[in-house]
């Protein structure tokens, strides 16, 4: 595929994930697409095969900045308790990034209130390996004899914290107050999680000695 091959696929999809994002699957166009994508209504099928492939595309796309936390290799000698801090950071950051598309979210949280085979292909490519790396830092941090489901609530806690600061933002701004929330900052939050999330397992102080946050901020 050449470069203005590429622009158009591009271009198409990033319409797409707008279009789907707003309306849905059922009710987003082709016609609407390719018109928001300076393209012909045949570039869909030229380029994604079908409506159904061009939204799964578009669905991986919302998510696929994630992919740095697929089949980490850490350094030698890293504890797991970095482990975990840095596993967190690097969410937040490719989650909280200022620069996504908006879209990226509305599309994503589309999907999960109303799941289609899309999710069934997201979870396999992106969900479960990135969880699969944080679940081998929690085999780390928890005792061996520890239930597996357990270790998946423990997960599932430590990926909500997260998805809170991304999903309920405009909710958390109202209840602080904006200028308040400005001290909620990547840095203050990653710490905090990691600092609660370690807390609860037994392998760091109490979230209640919150200078070194208040100083961060």
């Amino acid at each position: 595929m050449d470069a203005l091959q590429e622009q158009t696929r591009d271009r198409l999809l990033e319409a797409a994930g707008e279009i789907f994002a707003e309306y849905g699957f059922q009710a987003a166009t082709i016609r609407d697409i390719c018109r928001r994508g300076k393209a012909n209504v045949a570039a869909v099928n030229y380029y994604f095969g079908d409506k159904r492939a061009l939204y799964i595309a578009a669905v991986e796309r919302a998510h696929c900045n994630t992919a740095g936390l697929i089949n980490v290799v850490w350094p030698e000698g890293w504890t797991p308790q970095q482990k975990l801090r840095v596993f967190i950071r690097q969410w937040l950051e490719q989650q909280l990034a200022e620069d996504l598309p908006s879209w990226h979210m509305r599309l994503m949280l589309r999907e999960m209130a109303d799941p289609t085979d899309a999710c069934v292909k997201l979870v396999e490519a992106y969900i479960r390996p990135m969880a699969e790396t944080l679940r081998g830092v929690i085999r780390e941090l928890t005792p061996d004899d520890l239930a597996e489901r357990q270790g998946w609530m423990i997960g599932f806690s430590i990926v909500s914290q997260c998805l809170f600061y991304k999903v309920h933002r405009p909710i958390a701004e109202l209840l602080v107050g904006r200028d308040e929330y400005t001290h909620f900052n990547l840095p203050v939050i990653a710490e905090h999680i990691t600092r609660f999330s370690l807390a609860a397992l037994g392998q760091g102080a109490p979230v209640t000695a919150t200078s070194s946050l208040e100083q961060m901020s």
